[in-house]
């Protein structure tokens, strides 16, 4: 193992985390995931992985994972949960375990690269996209989780090569959260949220792996926080104009006004409360919702990083519904 660079992943069974385990596979890395016992394994069957499913809280098992290791990508993360503490949980405590174990075994790992989110930040102020000057200042639990998950990352980087990158509107092959919206489309329904236009970076998979890659790899990005988004802006219409083209066909467009998108919001987080599982879709989720602009600047990402959005939003429309078709979920 001496010669083979050793990259250590948390989320590697999730969607941008599997595609992330292709990507250094094909860099020729060892690649090590870090699974919980009942993560599906479904993206990772038949490659030369090594699956450890010990979770993130066995610090004993995660010192011999990460003792050796190059690189350690932590993008597991908790996006929905019952209560505040499920989120803190989930995103803080998991990432301080980490932390704790690579400063105890690790010292001289060459990068540690934490996946945060757009919300850490929180959406646009007064329609500027926003950079990684704003205040943050987030609006939900899940957001001010993973503002708390950046602040304690802050703590270390006086003895460790962090780099942060938020990421959001991540969309493509294996997605199971933006298909939502392609399987509405497939019933014959494109639905907008509000009446005023809504802006907001969307990015392919393929590209958000290799701008968190990039970030691991460049000097530059020790202690820094990086937007890996979309370069172009777009609207929600010209995503589903985008979508039409991919299918060859076009959806009947519906406007649901925001007073709307909160009572189903509320309906389905009651009833959740009967359920062992959250409620993908609740009342915090209908603020993200309704908000006008989440959008912003990946200038910093592009001048350090050498950071490009290399696939248009048509093209991975396409590569998108092709996949979703071949696979039947379409």
């Amino acid at each position: 193992m001496s010669n083979k660079i050793v990259s250590v992943i948390t989320g590697a069974s999730g969607f941008v985390g599997s595609h992330l385990a292709d990507y250094l596979l094909a860099k020729g890395h060892h690649v090590r995931c870090i699974l919980r016992k009942t993560s599906s394994k479904r993206w990772l069957e038949n490659k030369p992985v090594e699956i450890i499913d010990c979770g993130l809280f066995d610090k004993d098992a995660l010192k011999n994972v990460l003792k050796d290791a190059d690189y350690l990508f932590h993008i597991a993360g908790v996006v929905k949960s019952k209560n505040a503490e499920g989120y803190f949980k989930g995103n803080v405590e998991t990432t301080k375990n980490l932390l704790d174990v690579v400063a105890e075994v690790n010292l001289n790992i060459k990068r540690v690269v934490i996946a945060s989110s757009l919300t850490a930040c929180g959406p646009s102020l007064n329609g500027k996209p926003s950079t990684e000057e704003t205040p943050e200042h987030p609006i939900t639990t899940y957001g001010r989780s993973k503002l708390a998950q950046e602040q304690l990352a802050k703590k270390y980087m006086t003895k460790l090569p962090i780099t942060i990158v938020r990421l959001h509107a991540i969309y493509g092959e294996r997605d199971t959260e933006i298909y939502k919206v392609f399987q509405t489309y497939k019933m014959g329904l494109m639905t907008l949220v509000g009446f005023n236009e809504k802006r907001l970076n969307v990015l392919h998979v393929s590209d958000a792996v290799e701008g968190i890659y990039l970030a691991a790899e460049k000097e530059k990005a020790i202690g820094e926080i990086y937007f890996i988004a979309s370069e172009k802006i777009y609207t929600w219409q010209r995503f589903g104009e985008a979508i039409a083209k991919a299918y060859g066909r076009k959806a009947l467009t519906i406007n649901v006004p925001h007073f709307l998108v909160y009572t189903i919001a509320a309906i389905a987080q009651f009833f959740s409360m009967f359920s062992s599982k959250a409620a993908t879709f609740n009342l915090e989720k209908a603020k993200d919702f309704v908000q006008k602009d989440w959008t912003c600047d990946v200038s910093k990402a592009k001048r350090d990083l050498g950071f490009r959005q290399k696939v248009s939003l048509e093209e991975g429309m396409k590569r998108t519904i092709d996949w979703y078709r071949e696979m039947k979920w379409l």
